[in-house]
């Protein structure tokens, strides 16, 4: 038994690792041909579609103004943007300070629409009461709290000109815009960036796969419409409408371009419970999703299903059972020292234990590659600190996050097998 838990450990770290360099070899491709790339802002955009910028508002006084303003101030034609920003069950002075905005002179005559809701739907609702009362051909995701820069916009919706006949959204880049605060800030930076720029460019340059993320992404409206909307009852709304998008024949393209800066957490609770939210509903989207691996799909949904089961089921488990597994035997080796009678549960025929450490070895080394190849691409991310930093991250803020996974897997299960409903958790923002 303690021989194929080993073996089933050594071999899903290798297809781990194998999956990890594909998307690596993707990652680099795309970037060595986006910097031979010249980047185009156009003096006209009269043929440019109309948009509607959409923004969920729950109690965010304190950053709302600011990210209102950015987006007032995006490079896009003013008589084709539409911004409707929805201010969802709030008790605090949201509503508010967004009318003393609009009321500025510099913003008179803009299509500024301020909807103060009261209902249920969590950012979902927001976003469905939003769509009723849209006139773009393409909706636009902001969060709260984001901060786009001044041509996201404009790159967003000329990524969806490139290909109009089979780009029902696309995505753009989100950075945290508070990353040297603290520790943790730095790792999530760090986290960040990897997913962006090689997970993210990895599928879209080999397979043309994408997926949203919850703010900086345009839709076709008519799309969302057919959909029905956002789902309610989704943990993680942005999924759950990526494979929405997939299965009617679309894809979501990726405009690397188009960058909007983001607040993360700070404080190790808020952090705990954003991320356990994120697992959990990629959880749910999986078990809700997989009927379509045995059905006549596309592909490429298949795919999307089987790369997020494998990081999500199948490689946690092996990482979970691998590191149980090197942390006694290092503790009983510890042990032995002292009491040469102690021995280890774990016992292995032959040298088949070194595999694994050498598994474990090259697991780390591609996690350290990954993110420092990520770190290059990106101007002032790659330093000594950083480097030092995702040496570090490993033996930290990524175990973290496996605690994190099970104990969200769990929490599904229990909503499985007792009903319960899962609450929508917001998470808190700070001046």
């Amino acid at each position: 038994m303690n021989d194929f838990i080993l073996l089933f450990s050594i071999f899903s770290i290798w297809v781990a690792v194998a999956e990890a360099i594909v998307i690596m070899v993707g990652a680099i491709r795309f970037l060595s041909r986006q910097n031979k790339q010249t980047i185009h802002i156009p003096e006209n955009m009269d043929h440019y579609p109309t948009v509607t910028v959409m923004v969920p508002a729950h109690n965010e006084e304190l950053v709302i103004v600011a990210t209102a303003e950015r987006i007032l101030q995006l490079n896009y034609p003013e008589d084709k943007l539409q911004i409707i920003i929805v201010a969802d069950n709030c008790s605090d002075s949201t509503a508010a300070r967004l009318y003393e905005l609009k009321e500025k002179k510099e913003y008179a005559g803009r299509d500024f629409q301020i909807i103060e809701r009261k209902g249920s739907g969590g950012k979902s609702g927001a976003l469905n009461e939003a769509l009723k009362d849209t006139v773009g051909e393409w909706v636009c995701i902001f969060d709260a709290d984001a901060a786009p820069e001044r041509n996201s916009l404009m790159f967003l919706v000329q990524k969806a000109l490139e290909n109009p006949k089979e780009y029902g959204a696309v995505f753009g880049r989100n950075k945290a815009r508070n990353r040297g605060q603290n520790f943790l800030s730095r790792c999530i930076n760090l986290e960040l960036i990897t997913a962006q720029r090689v997970y993210h460019t990895g599928l879209w340059e080999l397979f043309k796969l994408g997926t949203i993320p919850g703010t900086n992404f345009i839709v076709r409206t008519s799309l969302m419409k057919d959909i029905g909307g956002w789902d309610v009852e989704a943990i993680t709304e942005d999924t759950a409408v990526s494979f929405e998008i997939l299965t009617r024949g679309w894809l979501i393209a990726l405009a690397p371009q188009a960058e909007a800066y983001q607040q993360e957490p700070e404080d190790l609770d808020i952090y705990i419970k954003q991320r356990q939210r994120w697992a959990k509903g990629n959880y749910r989207v999986i078990i809700d999703n997989i009927h379509h691996l045995f059905r006549p799909t596309s592909w490429r949904i298949k795919l999307f299903i089987l790369y997020y089961a494998a990081s999500y089921f199948w490689f946690m488990l092996a990482i979970i059972v691998s590191d149980i597994i090197f942390v006694i035997n290092l503790v009983y080796l510890i042990l032995s020292l002292f009491d040469p009678s102690v021995i280890s549960p774990f016992q292995f025929a032959g040298d088949v234990y070194i595999y694994l450490v050498i598994s474990w070895a090259l697991m780390y080394y591609i996690y350290v590659l990954q993110i420092n190849l990520a770190l290059a691409s990106d101007i002032g991310q790659s330093n000594t600190r950083n480097f030092v930093l995702a040496c570090l991250s490993y033996f930290t803020y990524a175990q973290l996050f496996l605690l994190i996974s099970v104990k969200a897997f769990y929490s599904l299960l229990v909503d499985i097998f007792t009903g319960r409903k899962t609450s929508w958790y917001k998470t808190k923002r700070f001046g």
